[in-house]
């Protein structure tokens, strides 16, 4: 528990730190594009300057210089209006007559747009004669403006992926770690219980009246189904059509010779078979590890029922328990391994009950409902075909 919630602060920290990157990335570009605004708008100022001069000038003005400034403007779109409001020169600016309009009026249109937005410089010639010089942001400003937005962008899909290739690294390491601990488990088991088997037998020979014998033997195919459980883990095993009403009937009758009278056990089952496409012997582990997690929750005492119906879209199992219930906020946590609430115990048994419905059964577990001192019910669903 305390690693999970190491890993859940990791990432709150990762996550504020690319907050604050991303906030310092856009604080400094919108320094840097007010700046940029700022000089401009002393460019026109001195462009505008150069067109009062160009307009008072006489025939023994060198206009050298003047021309110069007016002619060094290449990036910056501007419009030059007179008195009347008439478009009298325009420079860097792209329009076009696919609509219909003539030059001038797409000109004075764009005019316009830059004078609602106040970048307009008011020149007096004289009288009542005078200029507006309007201008609007370079290309290479606006580019500049947006320009920390794709960069956010490219950082994002980085990360994202980045995640993603992690995530999937880490996903393959889990599956070799369970098939490898899954296979070897079974392995490890398969030697003792040959000789439990063989033992099993030569008591048989020599107490044949014995009554403890035969539930030996339960406890002996027991094992032997519980190793086989293990082998199947890491190979996809082939779902066959079986009865939901036995297997659930098996593994109540399995779990109630081994808990506590205090505790009760009942089945909510159709009257008819409900076949549905399973490994049993792994789909009997999930609603196993479901029971013991629900004697767990109930510490000896209440009640477990087992529903199973068929309905329109999907076959439906639930595990409903007395105990203690889950907080909202970890019903999704509870499947994450190493989860667990008890002193003991390796937190992997709803993992595990969560990759066989999922990855061998292509169905669904969650947790329906909780309440905090009247029970849990865990929901599978399982396709019909």
């Amino acid at each position: 528990m305390q690693w999970i919630n190491r890993i859940r602060q990791v990432k709150i920290v990762l996550v504020v730190l690319a907050v604050v990157l991303s906030v310092a990335s856009l604080v400094v570009s919108n320094f840097l594009v007010r700046d940029l605004k700022a000089e401009e708008h002393r460019k026109m100022e001195i462009w505008a300057e150069a067109m009062r001069s160009l307009n008072k000038a006489d025939e023994t003005t060198d206009l050298t210089l003047v021309w110069t400034v007016l002619n060094s403007n290449n990036t910056i779109p501007v419009v030059v209006l007179n008195s009347d409001g008439r478009a009298q020169d325009y420079r860097n600016i792209e329009v076009g007559t696919a609509s219909g309009a003539s030059l001038d009026t797409l000109v004075l249109h764009q005019a316009q747009s830059m004078k609602q937005a106040g970048r307009v410089i008011r020149i007096n010639l004289g009288d009542s004669d005078y200029m507006e010089i309007c201008y609007a942001d370079s290309l290479i400003l606006l580019r500049l403006a947006w320009w920390p937005y794709v960069q956010l962008g490219v950082v994002l899909i980085f990360v994202v992926v980045a995640i993603f290739a992690l995530l999937s690294s880490k996903k393959a390491e889990q599956n070799k770690v369970w098939v490898g601990l899954s296979k070897e488990t079974a392995h490890q088991l398969g030697t003792p219980i040959s000789s439990l088997m063989a033992w099993h037998e030569v008591l048989r020979e020599t107490y044949p009246d014995d009554e403890l014998l035969p539930e030996m033997g339960k406890d002996v195919q027991r094992l032997q189904r519980i190793a086989e459980r293990f082998s199947k883990i890491g190979s996809q095993p082939e779902p066959k059509p079986e009865d939901l009403n036995e297997v659930l009937k098996g593994v109540v009758q399995y779990i109630s010779r081994r808990t506590s009278n205090r505790i009760t056990m009942s089945c909510n089952l159709p009257a008819e078979p409900l076949i549905a496409p399973i490994s049993a012997p792994l789909f009997e582990w999930v609603i196993e590890n479901l029971c013991k997690n629900a004697i767990d929750a109930m510490e000896g005492k209440g009640s477990i029922t087992l529903t199973a119906k068929e309905e329109p879209d999907c076959i439906s199992v639930e595990v409903s328990d007395t105990g203690k219930g889950i907080p909202k906020n970890r019903f999704s946590s509870v499947f994450t391994p190493g989860y667990t609430t008890k002193e003991r115990g390796w937190g992997l048994g709803l993992s595990l009950a969560k990759r066989i419905v999922e990855e061998y059964h292509n169905g669904r577990i969650f947790v329906k409902n909780s309440e905090i001192g009247k029970g849990t019910t865990f929901r599978v669903e399982l396709k019909k075909h």
